[in-house]
């Protein structure tokens, strides 16, 4: 059997300003997927390596074929550990988000780019490595075809590989592989928790015009209730406090939410665990379900206070059914998260100032405010490829991975400024109770004069 590496080339950027670290889920599930094949399968999450040490580490291991995961925020790390290894391995395989929204430019340093899921792509590309046969047969690969293996010849897109409907067929995640401790170890200094995640769905049917779901689709998929729970119960072995689960949509539909919270309770599990939802899938009868097993929060996308600018983005929401579920939620005691994208194209200086205003009037217990960011695979990307004018690099942003990338109606300043605002006015409403109704006011008439002096 083939010796794989596969790495997850994350590492911490120096203008970084995120808490979040979670486990690399899909090259785990491909790992598992792998292993159980018969394959001697090395993994390297750089989340709490240099690249020194990760590159030596990656040398060491000598493997035939080195699969590196691809987005637009470790595209250079991702490129690097090929030109790093090209010369040590048979068979270089990106994937990943942006591998299959966009594989041609990886097929200057990779021999093959699979798209989509990777479970069973994976398997049947390592078996034509080994029997050096032709790989055009396989379902959602593009390579170079030419004579010999690996391939450096005219481009060949196979046809899209169809999404695996039976779930539960799947391994779970080979978590052994990946540096638990260090997460523990990180989750319990930050948060006072650790905490780990669990996909109990893939993807979302959703088409919101700024969301990169291509690796999914636009399928929409579940793993039974068991079957959940049981991952659930293997992640918490491992020494983990709490699950995060990192569904598109866990809320997505309310019967299967109420089994998976009574399985839960079923098995005297008790453990703290959050979620992601969409405010037009969450009542206050589910979310007390939610709160009796164990969930401590939820977060939204509820990415604008402008219903006008809702509709633009095809999120498929109001404002008023997002204020009704956020009450929802924090009626029934969760603590509620929400994100928010200020100065969307098609946003003015009204409707963003209507999003700060719609924001911080929500009994919110987390914020995050963000720029735009049109992701190649998207139909923002598509809105505005003919203004990008530079990548993604948030070393050179003093905001940390806060970066305008296109030629916006707002300039960096203002948008760095409106989140700054956000930021500012939520915290005066949290930390001040009784005084906020007294001095938020006046604070946001005062920064609404700066926003809308800016350019």
């Amino acid at each position: 059997m083939t010796s794989v590496l596969l790495i997850y080339p994350f590492f911490k950027p120096r203008c970084d300003r995120s808490v979040f670290r979670f486990p690399p889920l899909g090259i785990s599930y491909i790992a598992s997927s792998l292993q159980k094949a018969g394959h001697a399968v090395h993994l390297i999450d750089c989340t709490f390596m240099d690249k020194k040490d990760a590159l030596k580490q990656a040398l060491d291991i000598k493997a035939e074929v080195v699969g590196i995961y691809g987005m637009v925020s470790m595209l250079d790390e991702c490129v690097w550990f090929a030109q790093q290894l090209r010369s040590s391995c048979l068979l270089l395989v990106a994937g990943g988000p942006l591998p299959t929204c966009d594989p041609e430019p990886f097929l200057k340093y990779f021999d093959v780019v699979v798209r989509g899921e990777g479970e069973q792509t994976m398997l049947e590309l390592l078996r034509a490595f080994e029997e050096e046969s032709d790989p055009s047969h396989i379902a959602g690969i593009v390579f170079r075809s030419d004579a010999g293996w690996p391939a450096k010849g005219r481009l060949i897109s196979t046809p899209e590989r169809e999404f695996s409907m039976e779930l539960d067929r799947i391994p779970f995640p080979a978590r052994t592989l990946l540096p638990n401790e260090s997460y523990i170890r990180y989750g319990r200094k930050k948060y006072g928790f650790s905490i780990t995640t669990v996909m109990s769905t893939r993807g979302c049917p959703f088409r919101c015009e700024f969301c990169s779901n291509v690796v999914f689709g636009g399928s929409y998929r579940e793993r039974s209730t068991q079957n959940v729970v049981d991952e659930i119960e293997e992640a918490l072995a491992l020494g983990y406090d709490r699950i995060s689960f990192a569904d598109d949509v866990f809320t997505m539909k309310k019967k299967r939410v109420i089994n998976v919270c009574r399985e839960i309770q079923r098995r005297g599990l008790h453990f703290a665990w959050e979620c992601l939802g969409r405010v037009d899938a969450l009542d206050y009868e589910t979310a007390l379900e939610m709160k009796a097993a164990g969930c401590t929060r939820i977060f939204f996308g509820i990415e604008s206070g402008s219903d006008q600018i809702l509709q633009l983005m095809n999120k498929k929401i109001t404002t008023d059914e997002a204020r009704q579920s956020v009450q929802a939620a924090h009626q029934a005691g969760l603590q509620v998260g929400a994100f928010f994208i200020l100065c969307y194209p098609g946003d003015t200086d009204d409707t963003v100032l209507k999003t700060l205003h719609y924001a911080t009037s929500l009994p919110l217990d987390y914020i995050g405010l963000s720029m735009p960011y049109p992701l190649p695979g998207t139909k923002l990307y598509e809105r505005t490829k003919d203004r990008i004018s530079r990548d993604w690099h948030p070393e050179d942003s003093p905001f940390g991975s806060h970066v305008l990338i296109f030629d916006s109606d707002f300039s960096g300043t203002k948008m760095w400024f409106g989140i700054f605002k956000g930021h500012a006015q939520f915290e005066i409403k949290k930390r001040l109770g009784k005084l906020s109704p007294m001095l938020l006011p006046l604070f946001e008439k005062t920064t609404d004069a700066v926003f809308r002096f800016l350019k």
